[in-house]
């Protein structure tokens, strides 16, 4: 097998993306990509796409490559079953391990947040610092920690999860705000109020009207009082989960994800709201835009299997 080449696949409710990249001088360098769509509910299709794909770009490389996969929700550390996969077809089967056998090869799945992550720390917006934290705010919210670029994952798997971290009662009171379920069976999570979905969310139950972010974004710059209190407390409840981040990793950067990280407000103003929910003394790390955005899943995944396979 040619450990120089690496295929990064990312698996996402529509479609399935693969990268193929060679391994050059440390860098990958791109040389193959092709998408199709993701069979969301056939999983003997879902296996057959992801092998189709892997074999054309085995021919397009020249070489077997190494394969990671980003993939939402996380794997049962004990069954090696997946959990909250936003392919119904793949909740609850072994996926890693079926498409190792399928594929005769090694495979390495890791949580799409965290393959953002990763590809932000290696040639993204963070790349060169000590340490840094890619946080997902898409429909959504989730991430990853690395450290020297090297993503760190923990006991479970899960580090980075902070969408699911709980905001707390009196912030929520602040706010008149009820503390809501989250599907993962936690009640007041993060993800329901400063994902994209979630200001959506907060729109609604402030106002009463339904709106899309970025529509409340034009709409409070014409003056629309309603539009720009939403705004407001997003704001506040997305600068205290961060400053949550902060206080427990401590990262040289925050690089945002997903559809609200093209919110240039966010990072005009988070740096001083996130301060307000920071004792004296605590700096605030930079707060960027990513790098490759959407187009970093697969590079992500790609830069996963090589980390897990060295």
């Amino acid at each position: 097998m040619n450990a120089r080449a690496f295929h990064g696949i990312d698996i996402g409710g529509s479609k399935i993306e693969l990268v193929g990249f060679v391994a050059h001088d440390g860098e990958l360098i791109e040389q193959h990509r092709r998408r199709t769509l993701t069979p969301r509910d056939d999983y003997a299709a879902f296996e057959q796409a992801v092998a189709d794909l892997v074999a054309e770009a085995d021919a397009a490389l020249g070489a077997q490559g190494i394969v990671g996969i980003g993939l939402p929700g996380i794997i049962d550390g004990q069954t090696g079953r997946q959990i909250s996969s936003n392919v119904p077809a793949l909740n609850g089967r072994t996926v890693a391990q079926n498409l190792r056998d399928r594929l005769g090869r090694p495979v390495f799945i890791g949580n799409d947040c965290q393959c953002f992550a990763l590809s932000e720390a290696q040639g993204g917006a963070a790349d060169g610092l000590t340490s840094m934290f890619g946080a997902i705010l898409g429909t959504g919210a989730g991430g990853g920690y690395c450290v020297g670029g090297r993503l760190l994952t923990g006991y479970n798997g899960i580090a980075g999860e902070w969408g699911h971290w709980s905001l707390p009662a009196t912030l929520l009171q602040k706010h008149g705000l009820p503390v809501l379920d989250c599907p993962c069976g936690l009640r007041g999570c993060l993800e329901r109020y400063v994902s994209g979905s979630g200001l959506s969310g907060l729109h609604q139950r402030l106002s009463g009207e339904a709106a899309e972010p970025a529509a409340l974004v034009a709409r409070a710059a014409t003056g629309d009082a309603a539009a720009q209190r939403t705004l407001d407390v997003h704001l506040d409840l997305l600068a205290q989960g961060l400053a949550m981040l902060v206080l427990a990793y401590d990262p040289h950067a925050l690089v945002l994800g997903g559809g609200l990280s093209k919110l240039a407000h966010l990072y005009e103003q988070l740096p001083a709201a996130m301060s307000r929910h920071l004792f004296h003394g605590v700096r605030v790390p930079p707060v960027l835009p990513p790098k490759f955005g959407d187009a970093g899943g697969a590079r992500g995944a790609a830069l996963l299997a090589r980390q897990l396979s060295s």
